[in-house]
């Protein structure tokens, strides 16, 4: 098969398109999308298999931003008549000589009408397991490292069959970091924050690099969702903002809140090891004062959003990411960068900066 199939945020078809026509390009792999608006996917049809098959082998799949997930598809789009949905896979995935695969997804469209399968989807995962394994595509036990298979249901009675591998796919069913709302916390943007950790910082390294005790910046803080999160950890954590923070923040005696621009506030001494910022202004803004802190020596890790513009989002957040990085090479600063959309964004994406260099 020619065809990749790529699940993204409804409404952000023509991002994850332009994304992946971008990357497949620069490695020499040519074709063309099929998308409709908020459909929440899009299908990427490749002129040459084999070029394609090397491309989704190789190609590292956490450098994707607005894409959630990806499979290979193995057969045209499926029809499932109610009366027997599985027979079609079988076939498909028989014809398709598929064996050895580790575990099963049954997925859909995150949109409205694709939520509406999520129950359908549940349904059909144990029988379809049982008659995968039956059939020798499916192994008698589930393994983590062996393939996965993917049906995506269009509808009821529709769907693709795809394949992705576990060292270079989304480990979430649907792509989808799905976080509890912390009650006690004062907005839901700390679920973007909290998403961001979860999905940047390997967990075996939070108690060095999430660790209690150390000092963060949050800036455009009000009225503390991000801070939450800092506080959670038991950060020290500066909170800058001309808006009021909430109160059960500010009793907990980890914060310490200065209404000064963020734009201008900078630390009066090099112990900073988190900047965070959720500021509402343009990107481009946002990222050289956040290379400014980076630059400067101010932090030693940041997470920060960049809001997005109505027209060329994918182009934007590109060129402001290459004048961002080459600021901090020509600066000399040795680097690791991160950029997702996460699924508690909204029009914007988050950006994750580990200076290599440790000062801490």
């Amino acid at each position: 098969m020619r065809q990749l199939l790529l699940y993204c945020r409804a409404g952000f078809e023509k991002e994850c398109a332009a994304e992946i026509q971008h990357k497949a390009g620069l490695h020499n792999v040519f074709g063309y999308c099929k998308l409709s608006s908020n459909s929440a996917y899009v299908i990427f049809e490749a002129y040459d298999a084999d070029s394609l098959a090397a491309f989704y082998r190789d190609y590292p799949f956490e450098q994707f931003i607005f894409i959630r997930q990806w499979s290979l598809l193995q057969a045209e789009l499926l029809e499932l008549p109610p009366a027997d949905r599985i027979a079609p896979v079988i076939e498909a995935v028989l014809g398709a000589e598929l064996s050895g695969c580790g575990e099963l997804r049954v997925e859909y469209p995150e949109t409205n009408d694709g939520k509406t399968l999520s129950t359908l989807a549940r349904k059909l995962t144990v029988p379809l397991r049982q008659a995968l394994r039956q059939a020798g595509v499916l192994l008698a036990k589930e393994q983590k490292r062996a393939p996965v298979l993917h049906l995506f249901l269009l509808s009821g009675q529709q769907g693709y069959v795809g394949l992705s591998y576990p060292e270079n796919n989304s480990p979430l069913e649907n792509g989808i970091m799905r976080l509890k709302f912390p009650n006690e916390a004062p907005s839901r943007s700390t679920l973007k924050l909290e998403e961001a950790f979860l999905q940047f910082i390997p967990k075996h390294e939070w108690d060095k690099r999430l660790a209690g005790g150390m000092n963060a910046v949050d800036l455009g803080a009000c009225p503390g969702g991000w801070t939450y999160q800092l506080v959670k950890r038991s950060m020290m954590v500066t909170a800058i903002d001309n808006g009021p923070m909430a109160e059960s923040l500010m009793e907990t005696g980890q914060v310490r809140h200065l209404t000064v621009d963020g734009f201008k506030f900078e630390p009066q001494k090099k112990n900073v090891y988190w900047l965070v910022c959720d500021m509402i202004e343009q990107p481009q803004r946002v990222a050289e004062r956040i290379g400014d802190w980076l630059i400067n020596g101010w932090c030693q890790e940041t997470i920060f959003n960049l809001k997005l513009p109505m027209k060329k989002r994918y182009e934007t957040v590109n060129e402001i990411l290459e004048q961002f990085e080459q600021r901090l090479i020509e600066a000399g600063i040795k680097y690791r960068l991160q950029v997702k959309h996460l699924y508690h964004d909204r029009e914007e994406v988050t950006v994750h900066v580990q200076n290599l260099v440790q000062r801490f």
